[in-house]
Order: structure tokens, then sequence, then C-alpha cells
């Protein structure tokens, strides 16, 4: 067996039943077996087996009252990957779902994320179990000074500076941010995705869905083409697919479907501004269902999540590209041959590692331009390390200078991604130069700093 191969089997036995994380830690290291005979001084100084292991993972007790007075305790984590290049930095996400396993996951690909936007940030993830949907702004406010009270002892501007992700928008981060300032007595840059009025950065909120359009587009500009007049399957109805929508309009694209928990809409007429504003309103104010979108627009079919399908209806129509924004692996190996089939010829995705293995497989095999997570959705970071910059200046730039800078971080990112897939034999394979190049710049800083 290879290095890579048998290190992936000792990961697997060391973190049994994290299959989110075995399934992050494969798809990197298939990838690195390259890298093994070009770099052995990285093998020299165990550098493979280190970087799949987190510097620390903090897990604590979240309790809460709700508006009843009754007690609610909840898991909180931080898991703070790799500091090699910067401060950890890396989103909060309250869902359900949330496990270390997970946190684990999104932490690793956070690491090699934040190496490719070429700003110095680590890698670091966190978040909670907690459900916010339902809640009351009180009840949401109450959980999140809760989470604060543990969590800001292990955080700070040059330390880790975490952001938001799924279950933490605008008013989760405010509320965090609020509390840290009363517990710490300082005003600082701990937390990005902040609103304008208190060190926030404009185009923050659109930058996720904006580079994974300005991603897809340096993609087909390899081939001569462009996204205008292209059919686009975007999945989610969150900030990153309402944002990733605006852009593929903006750039003459026809954005067709969104979805949520519930179920997706599918409007051949297509998804314009008019539309766009309605599903704003209804998820950023009303914090309603997809399906009123079906209610209000005739041109459109709305389909209820059927599980027992054994994939997703909302991949299986007639299209050009692909915009995964939803969460992880929503593209499954039946959903990726029926996106095959109905004509998709690019996938860019928002979300974090929503395509599964054999889903990925079937994409590299039909050869189609395939921007995965880590490279296409680092947009949002980008603009948070921007953020950062920001803050450290007391000083924000413009809404089209960050705009600027966004466009280039993606365009540099994507560069370092092709031409490093380029340099190891294998042109165009986005997995393969997104991570090498996101490594090898890990890799460098992890053996100047010796065994730490």
């Amino acid at each position: 067996m290879s290095l890579t191969s048998d290190l992936l089997e000792k990961v697997k036995v060391t973190n049994p039943a994290e299959v989110e994380f075995h399934q992050a830690v494969e798809e990197v290291l298939e990838t690195l077996e390259p890298t093994v005979e070009r770099h052995p001084e990285f093998v020299k100084a165990g550098i493979y087996e280190r970087i799949v292991e987190p510097d620390r993972a903090i897990l604590f007790r979240v309790p809460w009252v709700d508006d009843r007075g009754t007690v609610h305790v909840n898991k909180g984590y931080r898991v703070e990957y790799n500091m090699a290049i910067g401060p950890y930095k890396g989103g909060l996400r309250f869902h359900p779902s949330v496990n270390l396993g997970i946190i684990k996951f999104l932490g690793f690909e956070q690491v090699f994320k934040n190496a490719l936007t070429t700003l110095p940030m680590g890698g670091g993830k966190g978040g909670s179990d907690f459900n916010p949907k339902g809640k009351s702004d009180g009840e949401v406010m109450r959980f999140c000074q809760a989470f604060m009270r543990e969590l800001f002892r292990h955080i700070g501007p040059n330390t880790d500076v975490p952001a938001g992700d799924i279950g933490v928008g605008g008013r989760e981060i405010g509320y965090l941010f609020g509390y840290y300032k009363k517990i710490r007595n300082e005003h600082t840059g701990v937390l990005t995705g902040k609103g304008l009025e208190y060190g926030g950065s404009l185009i923050r909120p659109e930058a996720t869905g904006y580079g994974s359009v300005y991603f897809a587009a340096e993609m087909l500009n390899t081939k001569g083409e462009s996204l205008e007049g292209k059919k686009a399957l975007v999945s989610g109805s969150g900030n990153v697919s309402q944002f990733t929508i605006e852009k593929l309009l903006d750039l003459g694209a026809k954005p067709i479907t969104c979805s949520d928990s519930g179920g997706y809409i599918y409007d051949e007429a297509g998804i314009d501004r008019e539309k766009l504003a309605f599903i704003m309103e209804l998820k950023n104010v009303k914090r309603g269902r997809i399906k009123e979108y079906a209610d209000k627009y005739s041109s459109a079919v709305y389909t209820q999540v059927d599980s027992s399908l054994g994939y997703n209806k909302l991949w299986d129509h007639k299209a050009d590209a692909a915009f995964p924004s939803a969460t992880q692996n929503e593209i499954n190996e039946k959903d990726a041959q029926n996106l095959v089939n109905n004509g998709v010829k690019l996938i860019s995705e928002g979300a974090n590692m929503p395509t599964t293995p054999e889903g990925i497989k079937v994409v590299m095999d039909n050869k189609i331009l395939y921007g995965l997570g880590k490279a296409a959705n680092a947009g949002g970071v980008a603009v948070s390390g921007l953020e950062m910059s920001q803050n450290s200046m007391r000083y924000s730039w413009t809404r089209e200078e960050v705009d600027a800078k966004l466009q280039r971080i993606m365009k540099d990112i994507h560069s370092a991604a092709f031409e490093t897939s380029k340099a190891y034999g294998d042109e165009g394979n986005y997995p393969l130069g997104a991570n090498i190049a996101g490594f090898t710049k890990v890799a460098k800083a992890m053996l100047a700093a010796g065994v730490v």
C-alpha cells in the first residue's frame, strides 16, 4: 500500500464513525499521492500524518433558556485545525445534524480552501446541534450568548476568527459579536460576516455565490466559452444560492431551479430579478418555504422531497451547468449520471463537499468541468479575509473595490488549480490541482516551522 492509502486507513480506525471526515480526507489524500515522490522532505517531516490531525478540538455544553423558561442543553464545537499560514479561520454552523465528524470535515477542507485564497489564513470550523429554525429572536439571542460564553476564551483576531455558515447569518453574528464585546470589553475583528454598521465588509453576503459563478466563468474561459445564455440548475435558497442566481443573471445565464429542505421549484421561464427579489423576501424576511414560489408564479412547478427515490429530481432537468449550493452529499452517483444525461457540462460547487465520491467519479469520467468546493466556493472566506484586513486598518473599501479583489482572487485560485493540474500531468483536473496547490503551500509553512 502507498503512504496516503495507509494513512487513510489509520484515519478511519482512529476516528471511528466520522464518515464525513473520512470522506473529506480520502478525497484529498487520493489526489496527493503524486506529491509523495516529488517532495520527499514532506515525507521525512511527517507532514502528511500531521496535516490530517487538528491542532485541537474543543467540545463544550451550551445551556440556554427558551421563552417558556425551559432549560435546554446543546453541544458546542470548535475545531482549530491548522494555523501554519495564519490565524484559524472558518465558519460556525448551527444545525441539528452537527457533530464532531462534520465539524472536523469542514475544518479540514477549510485549511486547503484558505490556502488557495492567497490570504494568510489557517483553517478551523465550529458550531452546534442547535436549530435556529422556529426559534424566536430572543431564544436565538440567548443561545448565541450562551455559546459565546465558552467560545470567547478560544478565539481572537490573531488566534481564531469565526464566521457564519448554515444557520448562522447576520442575526446570529450580531448576537455573538455583541456578547463577545460585552465580556471582553473590546471592539475587534474577531468575527467576520458582521453588519456594515459595526465592521462588516461590502460584498461579504454575496461573496460565496458570486465567487462560485466567477470560478465557473474561468473554467468555461479555458474552453473559449462563457455563461451567456446557459441554463443553470441551482440548489438551496439561502445566502449562497440567492447570490449565485444574482451573479448568473449578471453574466447572462438562465437559472431555473431553487430548493429548500422541503422540495424544489423548477421554473422553465427562468428565475429573473423580480422572482429573485421574491425569493429573498420569502427566505430572508418571512422565513417561508420555497413552495410559496410556485403558488405565486404559474411558470414554476414544485416537487416535494422524496428520499425513497435514491436521487434528487432537481438534478434531472436539461441544463448546461449545475451549482450545488445547499449542503454536503447532495449529488450522488445517480444524480451525477442524470446531470451527464441531461447535457450538463459544468459543475461549480457553492456548498462544501456536495458531491459524493461516487458522484465525483462519474463527473470526472465524463470530462465535465468540475469546480470542487474548496476552490469554487472560496469567495466567501476570501472576502472574510478582506474584512479582517479592513478591520485591522480601521478602513472600509467600496463595493467596487471589494468585488474587484474577489474577482482577482477567484481568477488566482482558478489559475493555481489549473496550472498545478498541468504541472502534474492532468490538465483541467481541478480536484487534483486545487488539492495539491493548497496542500503544498501549507506543507511548506509547516516544514519551515519545524515539528510543532
